[in-house]
């Protein structure tokens, strides 16, 4: 009876412990959007809250960096994907710890951050104002020395801001941003893995295709695509028939600083009736494992996101791996969406939403991957296109229009911006509806207008479904 009690007792509060728990996530402020500007030195960033939050923001150096910790915070799907390289900042990465949200914005060089928060009903702006540490007005206007902790939060947490100043160092002064030569622009790198190879064939269909040569024939084909690309340059981690163990290609894609990792292959099933395409990207669980790993190695870590971690204090190490991997997913599943999107013009999807699994190609903490798995050689029909080369070549188009996609909405720092090519004409977007959209919301990521996608695409009402592909016209204002 005693025992029983007790169990009973440890029930009741397990179920009050998740109803907490479920209350605290439906009462954080969402971050609804993340917009940069220009201006003139200074660089400008903008952030729309649900609701007010308190926050703590920090810079850090080398590289240079600033961290907005907001308390009770989630980056909403509204504010993805994240802004890319804008003035003083190069690049913008998040990460959920502990029920708050860290955001990082990557400087090109030491900068001053200034903020001010505005009230808007219940919902709250965050502007942080970025001026070279050089500009009189910045150092009037502050009066702060470099490297100083700058918070509006009314009680910051004693942790982080320890953390901060252990982890600032003295900022060197350099010249204002406008004064500094544009960086040089470099080709956009796609690393292209070819599944399987040498003694390991992968699956085989019913009349003897192997998936190690249909996974090769695809990536020659979609590497030659990628090089007749202006800006962009790619590269086969094998151009024969050899084996490549698991986690050397995915090493090869960072060690060729790759903007982006394709892994392709081919499925098989039991049941000869599966066909269709799928995309994978890495798992939370196994992102988690990854860094685990890595970490407890760290001394003889390779850069990690551009920042070497071997020196790094055990906390902040696991801190910048934390962010590096939750940028790489998240621009992994954009990737993939966008591929898919060209893919579902093809015909059949097996998935037509991005999957998520724990291959080890994936793994890389600071590069974007997905792995295809292009169709079901088991299945006789897949296997008939698979061995054709018209397919491949229509398999490999689609992948590309994918990254192209991708790359032209998210120029990344230091790379020539895709949309900058006047030797291709716009392309419509083929977007496959996920969970969580809506009408509006793909109106507003595409900027057009509902009425626009309702017209094109013969909608009789704002209503979406799940897995539904929209056509979004390339003239959009």
């Amino acid at each position: 009876m005693k025992r029983s009690g007790l169990n009973c007792l440890v029930c009741i509060i397990a179920i009050l412990l998740i109803r907490v728990s479920a209350v605290s996530a439906a009462e954080r402020a969402q971050v609804q959007a993340v917009q940069l500007a220009e201006q003139g030195a200074a660089t400008r960033i903008e952030l729309r809250l649900s609701q007010s939050a308190d926050f703590n923001m920090f810079t850090l150096t080398g590289p240079d960096r600033v961290v907005l910790d907001i308390s009770a915070a989630a980056l909403g799907r509204s504010a993805m994907p994240l802004p890319g390289a804008t003035g003083a900042v190069r690049n913008v990465r998040a990460a959920h710890r502990d029920g708050d949200l860290r955001i990082v914005f990557d400087l090109a060089g030491a900068m001053r951050p200034k903020s001010t928060t505005v009230r808007e009903g219940s919902a709250a702006r965050l502007t942080i104002e970025l001026q070279p540490l050089s500009s009189p007005q910045s150092a009037a206007s502050s009066g702060l020395p470099p490297s100083t902790v700058t918070a509006s939060a009314p009680n910051p947490q004693p942790e982080l801001t320890a953390q901060a100043e252990a982890a600032a160092k003295p900022v060197p002064v350099v010249p204002p941003v406008a004064e500094k030569p544009a960086p040089r622009a470099r080709d956009i790198v796609v690393v292209v893995d070819a599944g399987h190879g040498g003694h390991d064939p992968g699956a085989h269909g019913a009349r003897g295709l192997r998936e190690k040569d249909v996974t090769l024939a695809i990536s020659q084909r979609l590497v030659r695509l990628i090089n007749n690309e202006p800006h962009m340059r790619g590269v086969l981690t094998r151009d024969g028939d050899r084996f490549l163990g698991l986690r050397e290609r995915m090493e090869r894609a960072r060690s060729a600083s790759a903007d982006l990792f394709i892994s392709i292959h081919a499925d098989a099933a039991m049941n000869r009736s599966a066909r269709g395409s799928t995309v994978y990207v890495l798992s939370e669980k196994a992102a988690s494992d990854e860094a685990s790993r890595r970490l407890a190695a760290r001394e003889n870590a390779a850069l990690i996101g551009g920042v070497e971690l071997g020196d790094k204090d055990p906390v902040l190490a696991s801190v910048l791996m934390d962010l590096s991997q939750n940028a790489s997913i998240s621009s992994s599943i954009s990737i993939g969406g966008a591929i898919l999107g060209e893919m579902a013009g093809l015909g059949r999807l097996h998935r037509n939403t991005v999957q998520h699994a724990p291959f080890m190609v994936l793994k890389s903490p600071d590069v974007p991957s997905v792995l295809i798995e292009t169709a079901y050689i088991s299945n006789p029909e897949d296997e008939r296109d698979l061995g054709s080369a018209q397919h491949q070549e229509k398999l490999a188009r689609a992948v590309l229009g994918g990254v192209r996609r991708y790359f032209d909405a998210n120029p990344t720092a230091g790379v020539m911006a895709a949309t900058a090519r006047s030797e291709s004409p716009p392309r419509d977007i083929r977007h496959v509806i996920r969970r969580g959209d809506t009408l509006s919301g793909i109106a507003d990521r595409y900027k057009i207008s509902m009425q626009r996608i309702r017209s094109v695409n013969g909608l009789r009402s704002d209503t979406v479904r799940l897995g539904q592909t929209l056509r979004i016209p390339a003239e959009r204002t």
